[in-house]
């Protein structure tokens, strides 16, 4: 079984952040499904956690749920990290849950970063923030990262939906080819094409 958790740090409800991760979350079980892989996609939504990571930041103790959490994560194959922008970065619960991981457990996982915002203008983070952080984790980022804004939910199909496709399809393939067996202490990967097939 391929285990897929989505990561979600959206405040309201509904949230953009949510709602993105479901799409993506669903467009990338169908890449896997297509390769054969039977998968789960577990969703994680930082918003009820958001006193776990509290009380885990002060106390370095997490709570029985937000340890559930970090192992679903533990366990993933792979993982999609989806944030809102807020003043130009993630929001604090994202950075809170990712900075209350074992360290190592981001290293050689495949990620598929994705953000929500305002306007396009907010699609910088996920190069200027989000990325930096997951290299520093020493994940295995996907190529294509998903920003949506505001205006791409008013609109049926078009363009966020071949961002999403694009996006679930080479997420997919770093999934397959990043198997546990892979993702050791040694794992290292210094050419994209071949784990993408080209």
């Amino acid at each position: 079984m391929t285990s897929i958790v989505v990561v979600t740090a959206g405040t309201s409800v509904p949230s953009s952040s949510r709602m993105l991760g479901e799409r993506l979350g669903e467009a990338a079980t169908a890449e896997l499904v297509k390769a054969g892989a039977l998968t789960e996609v577990t969703h994680i939504e930082l918003r009820t956690l958001a006193a776990d990571l509290a009380n885990q930041l002060a106390t370095r103790v997490p709570s029985a749920r937000l340890r559930e959490a970090f192992d679903a994560v533990c366990a993933a194959d792979g993982v999609i990290a989806v944030t809102p922008v807020f003043n130009g970065s993630y929001s604090g619960l994202f950075k809170l849950f990712f900075d209350g991981l074992d360290e190592g457990v981001m290293k050689g996982r495949p990620v598929l970063l994705a953000a929500t915002g305002g306007t396009a203008r907010h699609s910088l983070a996920i190069d200027h923030a989000m990325l930096p952080l997951f290299f520093y984790l020493k994940a295995l980022v996907a190529p294509h990262a998903v920003f949506a804004a505001t205006k791409d939910w008013g609109t049926s199909g078009g363009k966020l939906d071949r961002r999403i496709a694009r996006a679930a399809e080479e997420f997919a393939r770093l999934v397959l080819a990043a198997t546990p067996a892979k993702r050791d202490d040694d794992f290292e990967v210094t050419d994209f094409s071949e784990l993408l097939g080209g």
